[in-house]
């Protein structure tokens, strides 16, 4: 299977400490915070790699190559102006060959690929509307990202925006990996910038199609802001489980 890393972020939130690098470049355990993505990958079976980069993108090219030094296949969708997660899906379609994978640049879900992959087909089998599936986590603070709302059988049911009411309260967020069907991709308009989160999911909800939820327990982190970053610095030395 495909996966697409979403690499084309600005990565303002975050330039208090890569002020010259794109956001998913990031030096981690001396390595950029997408190496740790790619290897995660090919640990779980992953070879075909698409990164949909934007900003600075030469310095990822550069980085990587073709993927061979480390055991993938990479191919590059350039974004020549910022399309959004949605809108640089779309611009990656010509990639897309069935059934593919979809990890944010700037998030990390230590979630077992397979499981996932397996839950999704499950779904797919059982139900002819399924366009995708996204993994969940429960975080303490759901209103910093966003929360994500599931009837009896899996199936979302409703999204709810970042909210900055006082008070954190519990809930299931999108952990930013999906596995998604090509015919999501024939809903977000071309050379458009379009997200994925808050335009194309939301939008599955009254047509027809179904969006299910994976919830996992395991480690996840935002690295876009220099909290996460650390977090998942410590993450990588063993100091956080």
């Amino acid at each position: 299977m495909q996966a697409f890393i979403l690499a084309g972020g600005l990565g303002i939130r975050l330039r208090s400490i890569v002020d010259d690098q794109p956001k998913p470049m990031a030096d981690i355990d001396n390595k950029p915070f997408l190496a740790h993505q790619i290897e995660q990958l090919k640990a779980q079976g992953i070879r075909q790699v698409i990164l949909c980069v934007g900003y600075l993108h030469d310095q990822v090219l550069s980085y990587f190559g073709n993927g061979e030094a480390w055991g993938v296949r990479i191919d590059y969708s350039i974004e020549t102006s910022p399309l959004g997660t949605g809108g640089a899906l779309k611009h990656a379609q010509s990639f897309v060959d069935g059934t593919f994978l979809v990890l944010n640049g700037d998030s990390f879900f230590d979630i077992d690929l397979q499981q996932l992959i397996c839950f999704h087909e499950a779904r797919k089998k059982e139900d002819k509307g399924c366009v995708g599936t996204l993994a969940l986590t429960t975080v303490p603070d759901a209103a910093r990202y966003g929360s994500v709302l599931l009837n009896g059988k899996g199936r979302i049911a409703n999204f709810t925006e970042k909210s900055t009411a006082n008070g954190d309260v519990a809930g299931l967020i999108n952990a930013g990996v999906y596995v998604l069907e090509p015919e999501i991709l024939e809903t977000i308009p071309a050379a458009q910038k379009v997200s994925i989160e808050r335009t194309v999911f939301p939008s599955f909800l009254g047509n027809g199609s179904r969006l299910y939820g994976y919830e996992g327990a395991e480690f996840f982190v935002d690295i876009g802001t220099p909290e996460g970053y650390y977090l998942f610095r410590e993450y990588v030395k063993g100091e956080v489980k």
